[in-house]
């Protein structure tokens, strides 16, 4: 089938044409009629399978002949997950309405409100963004939502794991009961299907691959070994593919920042992507994947999202997600738009309970294959499984003590102002010499009690050993001075 069989208008297929477009994906083949037909849709995808042609371009088919926007009002409302997401839709909805004269803008975090405001205030025919930046600019009255027509759930259960689903539920009440609501998905939990149940009229569901399905291009296999051994692992296995791009997922931002960390040290260039890092940040990062300047990509799941890059060949997961369907999200990074792909998962004896899972929801066993030639045991691991920090060495200083050996200058033997048995003047229940029974301790910081009329100090002395330098003004004359 031919995207000009599907009823768009000749301007986008046009467009299409341009972009050499003119095989629909399945999913494109069986959302963009209903879209065309006003029905509300749940489409279920794996990523990278063209999901969002299959709900832009009949959004802009329907938008086209219609008025523009009215000031700080939009008429259709696209809502994703990530910052990355939304600015690859933004981007796809750009290329598509390049011969309709029609507005797009996308309002996300991380970046400054004002342009967003600014960009707002005239009105925009189709609005990408992020729910919590939307409510952002809702409280402060720069955009309102009761013209939308349209409305977009895109990864709705990424969307739910964030907890964006408390501002999803404010953000539709505050659309038109009219609208046309479209969901679309990789998976389908309970919630999201009771979020569709609520807030769709009669939706018409679409799947083309199973939710619970890995891409049928995608090779994947595991390796066991114990947590200190997947950095050499990691090493290893991409040095084996020099060249290849390659996506590591951790479950925690600052194992992204750890792992870039070690594999900088061992010669690779890598860049880590997540939410603690800045905008322009995450889009230099991408920019270097996407140029091959910077081969590996290191990244947590909710960052991920929207990773929209050719020729992703390898996907390791560093660290077993905790969901097992974010398996399903992870591995559709490579592997798209037809190509073939591999993903990789390590797998520590502390994770296999995941593993399990992750078997159980794809009902298919996971190859095993050992760990990649050279792989070591990493000896800086923490004792919580983390690696250690680049300032710490597997060589020992030449001046280390041995294990065990007490510090020097303690408890060894007595120091200058200690007595036979190593114990300080004066610090014992019996009084040092000069010093009456119950008067208190001296204070190194005023005169000395005993001090005689030449400003002499008692024995009792806190001068470090060894120590080579004259002796300071006498206590006397300090005190003298001061007053």
């Amino acid at each position: 089938m031919l995207f000009s069989e599907l009823g768009l208008s000749k301007t986008i297929l046009d467009t299409l044409d341009g972009l050499r477009l003119t095989t629909p994906t399945p999913i494109q083949v069986q959302a963009i009629p209903l879209v065309l037909e006003g029905r509300d849709v749940i489409g279920l995808a794996q990523t990278g399978t063209g999901k969002t042609a299959a709900f832009a371009l009949p959004i802009l088919h329907r938008l086209a002949p219609g008025k523009p926007a009215a000031p700080k009002k939009a008429r259709a409302l696209i809502l994703s997950p990530t910052r990355e997401l939304s600015a690859q839709i933004a981007r796809s909805v750009k290329d598509y309405s390049r011969k309709l004269n029609m507005t797009s803008t996308v309002v996300v975090g991380g970046v400054s409100v004002r342009p967003q405001i600014k960009a707002l205030a005239g009105g925009v025919d189709i609005l990408i963004a992020t729910p919590g930046r939307l409510m952002d600019l809702i409280e402060q009255r720069a955009v309102s939502l009761n013209e939308i027509e349209v409305v977009v759930l895109d990864e709705a259960d990424q969307m739910l794991d964030i907890g964006f689903m408390p501002a999803i539920k404010r953000i539709l009440a505050m659309t038109p009961a009219a609208r046309q609501t479209l969901l679309f998905s990789a998976t389908m939990p309970k919630e999201i299907r009771e979020l569709s149940s609520r807030h769709l009229k009669s939706p018409t569901e679409v799947s083309v691959i199973p939710a619970k399905k890995t891409a049928d291009r995608v090779e994947h296999s595991v390796m066991h070994m114990p947590t200190p051994a997947k950095m050499g692992a990691l090493a290893s296995l991409i040095r084996d593919r020099k060249g290849e791009r390659v996506i590591v997922f951790t479950r925690t931002k600052r194992g992204a920042d750890k792992a870039t960390k070690r594999l900088e040290a061992d010669g690779i260039n890598a860049a880590a992507i997540h939410g603690n890092k800045s905008q322009g940040q995450r889009e230099r990062a991408l920019a270097g994947f996407r140029a091959g300047t910077v081969p590996v990509l290191i990244a947590t799941d909710i960052a991920a999202r929207g990773i929209d890059v050719p020729g992703v060949s390898l996907v390791v997961n560093y660290e077993l997600p905790n969901v097992p369907e974010v398996y399903v999200h992870r591995i559709g990074r490579t592997a798209r738009a037809g190509a073939e792909g591999t993903a990789v998962t390590f797998c520590a004896p502390d994770e296999r309970s995941l593993l399990r899972d992750i078997e159980k929801l794809l009902k298919v066993a996971i190859n095993v294959e050992k760990a990649p030639e050279g792989t070591y045991v990493d000896a800086l691991a923490d004792p919580d499984g983390d690696f250690a920090p680049l300032n710490r060495t597997q060589r020992p200083r030449q001046d280390a003590r041995p294990q065990g050996a007490k510090p020097q200058g303690q408890g060894r033997r007595p120091g200058q102002n200690q007595g036979a048995g190593g114990k300080p003047q004066g610090q014992g229940r019996k009084p040092a010499t000069g010093q009456q029974a119950g008067a208190p301790a001296a204070n190194r910081h005023q005169p000395a009690t005993g001090a005689n009329q030449n400003g002499d100090q008692p024995a009792k002395s806190r001068r470090r050993r060894n120590d080579r330098r004259p002796r300071p003004e006498q206590a006397g004359d300090k005190a003298v001075a001061r007053g």
